[in-house]
This record gives C-alpha cells, structure tokens and sequence, in this order.
C-alpha cells in the first residue's frame, strides 16, 4: 500500500507529535500508578479501541496461519518495549530517557539495510550518524535529576526490542494484516502485563482521581493505539529506516513540552541538537527520494 506524500506527512506529523507528548504525560501518570499495571492499562485500552476497527477486516485475520507472528510481534513490540520502557520512565527523567529509547532509528536504519534489502549509501550514514549525535547532545543536556545506571539500560533494551521487533513486522507485513497485527498484539501484550502486575505490584497502589484518569484516557488513545496503528501503516508503506528517522524529533518534542510545563531552560546545546537531527532527517532521505523505485521490499 502507497500513501501520498501529503497524506504521509500528515500522518508522520501526528505520529512525532503524540509521542513526544507521551512521555511528559506517562512520566506524570506514574504519579499514580505502578509501572507495570499503567504499562498494562495503557495497553489494553489501546487494543480495544483498535478492536472496533479490526472487526469488520475479520476475514483478514488468517489467525490459524499467523498466530506465531502475532505472537512474537507482540513480545518484542509490546511485552518486552512497553515493560522495559515503563520501568526505566519511573527511574528518570521523561526526555531524557525519551532520547535513550529513541537512538532506536540507528538501529532500525542499519537492520533494514542488513536484514530488509534496503538501501543504504554514504548520506544515509552520515544522517544517521548526525542524528545519533543530535540525540546524545540533547540527552546530555536533559534535565538535572541523577541518572540511573539501571534506568539508561532499560533504555537501551527498549530500543533494541523495538528495532527487532519493527523489523520483524517489516519483514512479515505481506503475511498479515497491519490491523489485525497492531489490534492483538497490544490485547495480548497487555493482557500479560496486567497479569505480570497483578503478581508482583498492588491494585490499591493507584490513585483512580480525575487528573489519573484523563492522562491514562490520552495515553491509550492517542499516543498508544492511534499513534502505533499509524506507525505500523506508515512502515508497511514505505521504507522502514526512512519512517523510523522522522522519530529522531520525537525526544525534542519531549524535552520542549517538559520546558513549557516544568519551567526547564532551553540551552545552547538543546538548538545544535536539534539542528544536527533536522540535518539527519534531510540526509537520510535525501537520496531515497531521487530514487524511489530502487531497492523496495
């Protein structure tokens, strides 16, 4: 399925957008909730949502076939990004654990040149290596609480299970439908985190007030199941390494909200991260756009 370049930036706009809200957001819902049982509600609620509009593409489901995509989809995507994610969120910061988690469009960029066929040449590198170093910089510069050791490798296990697992979706997107795929793996992710925090964490531990409420309602809906149904969309129908480079703005989007909000300075530093991941995104698909019908999967 092609998209046009209207309709993928429209979509590519929302998707940045809303999970650079997601963080500041998640890291306030922690306020009330354990991380496993928010992990788990977010989840949830996200796939029910998305279940009312899998249903009417049931014929599409092939589940007997498929299961196993289904499967390991969501303990990539779902079980192993979201717990590691919601763990290491409640030990740091929300940008700069946002900038941890989202080195993830160097890795995807490499894994979909091994393992996907797709294209890769000298700008490609030196965008994907200005936008790791736009991110480091702006990690570097992030908020002022201790870092935790624990907390910055949960990072990075959740951005390695992310790329493995966009990879994956990437490699059985014609086995499947992106739908169906987005819709269970979050039920069956979630329903497993739920049942995880149950076992090790306390139901009467969250605080079920209005301002709870509202964020998780947010959460699940538009920086969970919109957002990643979008996300899988987009990387069906193109490039995955050219969608994923677009996420290096989303620790960005993160660190301003939590400026506006939570009073914190923007720094020199902070403008020449974000210069450094503009030029990464134009690099990166600099070359991509003068040859689009080369090295497709």
């Amino acid at each position: 399925m092609q998209l046009s370049r209207t309709r993928t930036f429209i979509l590519l706009t929302f998707l940045v957008a809303m999970w650079g809200v997601n963080w500041p957001l998640s890291k306030y819902a922690l306020e009330f909730a354990t991380p496993l049982l928010f992990a788990g509600l977010r989840i949830t609620i996200g796939g029910l949502i998305l279940l009312v509009f899998a249903l009417p593409r049931y014929r599409s489901l092939n589940l007997k076939q498929t299961w196993h995509i289904y499967l390991i989809s969501a303990i990539l995507n779902i079980i192993l990004f979201f717990g590691f994610q919601t763990f290491g969120l409640s030990m740091m910061p929300a940008g700069l654990f946002s900038t941890i988690v989202f080195m993830q469009p160097v890795l995807l960029g490499i894994g979909a040149w091994l393992w996907l066929g797709e294209s890769m040449n000298g700008l490609k590198i030196v965008g994907l290596i200005l936008g790791f170093i736009g991110v480091a910089v702006i990690s570097i510069n992030d908020g002022s609480g201790n870092i935790s050791t624990l907390g910055v490798l949960l990072g990075l296990a959740s951005t390695v299970t992310w790329s493995f697992g966009t990879i994956y979706m990437k490699k059985t997107s014609t086995k499947v439908d992106a739908i169906w795929l987005t819709t269970l793996q979050m039920i069956f992710g979630g329903i497993v985190l739920l049942i995880t925090g149950t076992a090790v964490e306390n139901w009467t531990d969250i605080v079920w007030n209005q301002p709870f409420i509202s964020t998780l309602s947010v959460i699940a809906i538009f920086c969970t199941a919109l957002t990643w149904l979008v996300f899988f969309l987009l990387v069906k129908s193109g490039e995955a390494g050219k969608i994923g480079s677009f996420n290096f703005l989303v620790p960005l989007i993160a660190i301003v909200i939590s400026v506006i909000f939570l009073g914190e300075t923007i720094t020199t530093k902070m403008v020449i991260g974000l210069i450094l991941i503009i030029l990464g995104i134009v690099l990166v698909n600099l070359k991509m756009k003068s040859m689009p019908n080369r090295n497709k999967v």
